[in-house]
This record gives C-alpha cells, structure tokens and sequence, in this order.
C-alpha cells in the first residue's frame, strides 16, 4: 500500500538515455525536434527574448503580481533566516576548524509548464538561489504549442533575478543543462520537480557530474484526520494534491468512521465541479482512504510511506509531531491548508516524493551553497596534535602521512 504508480524502470532508462545522446550530439537542432515531437511547437530558437520577458508583465492582471509579490515577501523572509554565521571552534589549543559557505556558481532550475504552469516553483527555486549568491541561474520550461512561455513565469523569473530562460521541457531540458548545446549553458546542479521522466533525466544526468536537488517526482500528500477534523477540508486538501496529475496520489487515514465515509462523499462531490476533474479522477484510482485505530497507528504508516506532505488534521496536533520521522512538509490543524506551502506561507514546495522523504530534505538555501571547512594549525597546535595523528597514521601503514608531522615536529 506504500506503492506509487510508476512507468517500468527500464523503459523510463532507454528512453532518457537515447534522448541524453541525441541531445548531447546535436545541441539545439535536438532541443527544436523534441519541441515538434512532444510539445507540438515549432521554434526558431530555445531562448526566450527580451521582449517576450519585457511583455509578459503587461499581460497578467496587477492583481496576481501583488500576490506573486507578497509571496516572494514571505519565502525570502523564511529562507533568508537560514544563513548561518561562521564559528570557529578551537579544538585542541593552537588548532582552530571552521566551515564557510560558497554559493554554486551555476544552477540550473526545471520549471513544469505542461497541464500547470507552475509559476509558484519560480519563487521556491530562483528566490534561495539569488540568497545563496549562485552567480548564474538559467531555467528552463516547456512551451505551449503556439511555442509562448505562461507569462507568470517570465514575471516570476524576472522578478527573482534568473539569469536566461528558454523554452524547452522534458528529460531534454535536463540533457540540455548536463552538457550545454550551442544556446543553453552546462550547469552544476539541476533544481525543480517534474514528471516520472524529468525525475529519470535528473538521476541520469549524475552520471556525467551534475549534481541534483533530489527525486522530485509526481506529487502527493498524506491526510491523517480525528473525530475532530472537517470532511470538507480534507477532501479538498486531497483534491488539491490529486490535480496535479494522474500519476500523483493522495491517500486519506482516519481513525473515526462518520469521518472516513463523510470525506469520501466530499471528495466525491468536489471532484465533480474541478476543472481538471480528468487529472484528478485518474489520481484518485491510484488512492486509498483508511479506517485505523489510533492516530499512533496512522503515524507509523506515514513513517512508512514517507509522504511529500503530511496534513495532521486532528485536535492534539502539537502532541504528534515528536513521532513524525519521515515526511517532506507538515501542515498541522484543520487550517492550515496544504496550498499555503505551495504558494506563499514561505516554507519551501519543492520537496522529496516516492518515499524518498525517509533520506532527503526538501529544498532550502543549504540546497544552493557548498560548505567548505578550513583549519589553521598553529606551531603550539602541531605540538599538542602530532603524536595522536603520529600513532594513528603508523596503525594505518601509511608512512608518509606521520612523516608529513614527524618533519614538522623535528624542525
């Protein structure tokens, strides 16, 4: 019941790889077929000009900018409180250590743009990213078929201080990022969430040293509720997650009965009247809704699964959270809605899926930076040291090692 629904590991393998090829072979020529064959766009060129930039402001509502501003408010607010000062730690007397931050000096971030255009994940990328100092960050979203980027992209990227944006999606935006074709540079690591094959490109892309932020795939959230929580909260929280796609997946605990079968109609009821029903109708085949009996229990299952996000809609939230081991994001109580994470509460939405919650963290300005650790050594600290590294280094049969302070020591 811990299963995500996935695409046959090889046939996601050859597909990316043959893409990586031919992508790494003919540059941009690659980068234009695949818009035609995927995207159904015809392009002259991946990069997005200054004007297409320069237009898009003009063509979303003043309404939606002040939200998209106050939102970048809040994620620099949340993450620019995660630099952390340089303290030096005297070890031994003569022998201090210490640890500096250095910004990645080329990121590249994926933006989705197909069903949603995901203008949000923008800000949760390029915003720790222009924190962290990363010197270029170019992104890279699919185009529609009249070959345009969504315009609340190009804001978002301009507002954010991306570098370059071109128009190009799927696992060959990440082949694009990995080598550099004639348009769009290499980079260092690779950002940002997308389907089962930009998850695939991301891990493939590895191969050839460049570093990502961590399996991010189709989306999910995990809903554990009481007698106390609301049926028509819930069923929208999990409604909210289920449109994203119909590979996504959202799964609903409950340890109260009425709650359970009140939620189910809710759900039903709500799907009726979305939009992107289809999406969502296709999700919920992949759901499950579960009667247990304690909220412990309910726990220990989420520890399993390791959702995305994990929404405590119960009454003694605060009581629970000591148990909560594996999860991307947690929302806690009946108001605090998942959607807040994903646009603008500040906490960061790009975060592990497909249970990899049990070993990463999602996205934050650690995400952007290196840390390098420096240590000076002082004639008094070799002194104090030099026999433990001496005995240490001899126990090893590495000679030159112990040379490297007995020559030290003698002088």
């Amino acid at each position: 019941m811990t299963q995500r629904p996935v695409i046959q590991r090889e046939e996601l393998s050859d597909v990316v790889q043959k893409i990586f090829e031919v992508v790494q072979s003919q540059g941009d020529k690659a980068l234009l077929e695949f818009s035609k064959k995927f995207d159904q766009a015809e392009l002259e060129t991946v990069a997005v000009s200054e004007i297409e930039i320069k237009n898009a402001e003009n063509e979303i509502s003043g309404e939606l900018k002040s939200a998209i501003i106050k939102a970048k408010e809040n994620i620099t607010r949340f993450h620019a409180a995660q630099k952390s000062e340089i303290e030096k730690i005297e070890t031994v007397e003569g022998v201090t250590c210490w640890r500096e931050n250095r910004a990645i000096e080329k990121v590249g971030i994926y933006i989705p743009g197909g069903s949603a255009p995901l203008f949000s994940t923008v800000l949760m990328l390029a915003i720790p990213a222009q924190l962290a100092g990363c010197g270029e960050v170019i992104l890279c979203t699919p185009p529609d078929q009249n070959g345009n980027i969504n315009p609340a992209i190009l804001y978002a990227a301009k507002l954010c201080g991306v570098s370059s944006i071109f128009k190009v999606g799927g696992a060959q935006a990440i082949a694009a990022m990995t080598f550099g074709t004639e348009s769009i540079p290499s980079v260092y690591k690779i950002f940002g969430p997308g389907n089962q094959y930009v998850t695939a490109a991301k891990e493939y892309a590895q191969r050839f040293g460049v570093a990502m932020d961590m399996p991010a795939g189709p989306s999910e959230v995990l809903v554990i509720a009481d007698k106390n929580a609301i049926p028509e909260f819930c069923a929208a929280d999990l409604l909210s997650q289920a449109e994203h796609g119909s590979d996504s997946q959202v799964v609903f605990i409950t340890t109260d009965e009425e709650i359970l079968n009140k939620t189910i109609k809710e759900t039903e009821k709500q799907l009726k009247v979305l939009p992107r029903n289809e999406f969502a109708a296709e999700s919920l085949k992949n759901s499950y809704f579960i009667l247990l009996s304690t909220i412990e229990e309910a726990l220990e299952f989420s520890n399993l699964y390791a959702p995305e996000h994990l929404i405590l809609a119960v009454k003694y939230f605060e009581n629970y959270i000591p148990r909560i081991q594996n999860a991307g994001s947690v929302f806690l109580g009946n108001y605090s809605c998942e959607s807040a994470g994903d646009y603008a509460s500040g906490t960061n939405h790009t975060l592990p899926t497909n249970g990899f919650a049990k070993n990463y963290s999602g996205v934050s300005l650690d995400s952007f930076v290196k840390k390098i650790t420096f240590q000076h050594i002082t004639e008094n600290g070799l002194k104090n040291l030099g026999k433990t590294i001496e005995i240490m280094a001899e126990a090893e049969g590495l000679l030159a090692h112990k040379n490297a302070v007995s020559i030290r020591l003698k002088s």
